[in-house]
């Protein structure tokens, strides 16, 4: 079994103890990896802050060489970090090829953007400009479903910005992030970069740290309350890229084959493990049935299987716990609608559940107001477009949404009234580096991507001079 070690200082280190990852595609472990105590974490704090000013003095276009050498880095070993991705996260080689493809994109992006000083004013009476400035020592805690890929959501901005990141990777999903810390070993400097490994036990120490000056969190909406209430006595800047349950309206104008394969990709992508990804499809009475036909003839062609497996189009579900989590929601979908696809967790090895497609379902129930977070979709009839406008809206959820339709200005207007942070027209889960990601209501706090994310791992300051 392969060790793994953290990175602390610009050194890789062991810890006392040791946690086993688990293969959930086998349920048998194939790696071990260190759990870090407090004071491994503590000791990443201090590297961090010992090493933050120099970084932040560095002159931009050297920190920019760092994340760029990063992406080369991540490219160059790109094979063998697919192969770690699906072994730990169980999805398909080939959705994890293309994590490993996006962390490199979003790098090579994060070192295009800037925050230039905004000058108000510069006259004969005075001098007035708007600046940003490193906030310190950053924590990052990331989530188990893209795990590579989150990690440089964190690392990315935060370098660029001049702070110094403390990574913690989820639990579940360690592997991908220690080797990442290899490679970040040799491009920046010791301490601007550090990752620790626990047993889900240091959030709250690292968290409420009185060196830490900010948390960028992604994961579930509980786990993100907690955190905002741990940060709270020191009043830690947070980013929360928290729960969702994005709802998909289709009109009765689409192709229903063609917008029910798009609707089945976006909902079933990565087991269904995606904040972003479809969780409820509202489709117009008009053609409900033929949605429902369709969706459950894909349900049952897909493939499901290890994800190092050739041809296997689904994986299996990440961890022991969601997998318990997923069927519960499956006993909930037997007893308040009709399953026309799947519905059984799988006789074998590892954490597979069939892809499932419930209809006859409506609002209120457990399968369409929760998030599932696994391979489920509940389909939902609705007769009139205001009506079902204000029940995609009365979620406590709000990241995002989509519209289809043929009629590209009606669905963009409606597009406009749904209450989430991105809402598309005839796609989902359309992100990128360039386009903030942000939500509404329970689903987060702040933004990732672009200018808008990279400002988030910074303080604004005022400079104004008399003349």
């Amino acid at each position: 079994m392969t060790d793994y070690r953290m990175l602390i200082g610009g050194k890789l280190v062991d810890a006392g103890e040791h946690m086993e990852v688990v293969n959930p595609a086998t349920g048998e472990a194939f790696a071990a990896v260190p759990r870090a105590s407090a004071a491994d974490a503590d000791a990443a704090i201090v590297a961090a802050r010992a090493a933050q000013p120099a970084w932040a003095a560095r002159p931009i276009a050297e920190r920019r060489a760092a994340i760029v050498a990063l992406a080369d880095a991540i490219a160059a070993n790109g094979d063998e970090l697919a192969r770690l991705l699906t072994m730990e996260q169980g999805k398909p080689l080939a959705e994890a090829k293309g994590e490993i493809a996006w962390t490199e994109g979003y790098l090579r992006h994060y070192a295009t953007l800037e925050l230039p000083d905004r000058i108000i004013q510069d006259d004969e009476n005075g001098y007035i400009a708007v600046r940003h400035q490193p906030l310190g020592v950053v924590v990052g805690i990331i989530a188990w479903n893209f795990p590579l890929l989150v990690a440089c959501w964190k690392i990315g901005p935060a370098v660029l910005a001049g702070n110094a990141i403390v990574l913690k990777p989820a639990p579940t999903t360690p592997v991908t992030a220690l080797r990442l810390g290899e490679l970040a070993k040799d491009i920046f400097p010791a301490g601007v970069v550090n990752i620790i490994t626990d047993a889900n036990d240091l959030g709250p120490h690292l968290t409420a740290h009185p060196d830490v000056a900010k948390v960028g969190f992604t994961g579930s909406t509980a786990t993100g309350k907690r955190i905002a209430a741990s940060s709270a006595d020191t009043l830690k800047r947070i980013t929360l890229e928290l729960g969702g349950n994005d709802a998909a309206i289709v009109l009765n104008d689409v192709d229903v084959r063609e917008t029910a394969r798009a609707i089945f990709d976006s909902a079933f992508l990565n087991c269904g493990q995606v904040c972003l990804a479809v969780k409820r499809a509202y489709v117009h009475a008009d053609i409900y049935d033929a949605m429902c036909a369709e969706l459950a003839r894909l349900a049952e062609e897909a493939v499901v299987g290890d994800g190092l497996e050739q041809g296997a189009r689904i994986g299996p579900i990440q961890n022991r716990m969601q997998f318990e989590k997923v069927k519960g929601f499956l006993d909930a979908a037997r007893a308040e609608g009709n399953i026309i696809a799947g519905g059984k967790a799988m006789e074998r090895a590892g954490y597979f559940i069939e892809p499932t497609i419930v209809r006859d379902v409506t609002d209120g129930a457990k399968i369409v107001d929760e998030e599932q977070f696994g391979p489920i979709l509940p389909v939902i009839r609705f007769d009139d477009v205001e009506d079902v406008i204000a029940r995609a809206n009365a979620s406590d959820y709000g990241l995002g949404g989509s519209v289809w339709s043929k009629d590209i200005d009606r669905a963009t207007d409606i597009a406009g009234r749904i209450d989430a942070g991105q809402v598309w027209v005839n796609q989902h889960v359309a992100i990128g580096p360039h386009i903030p990601m942000a939500g509404f209501k329970q689903s987060g706090l702040g933004a990732e991507q672009s200018v808008e994310g990279l400002a988030e791992y910074t303080q604004l300051k005022v400079v104004n001079v008399k003349r």
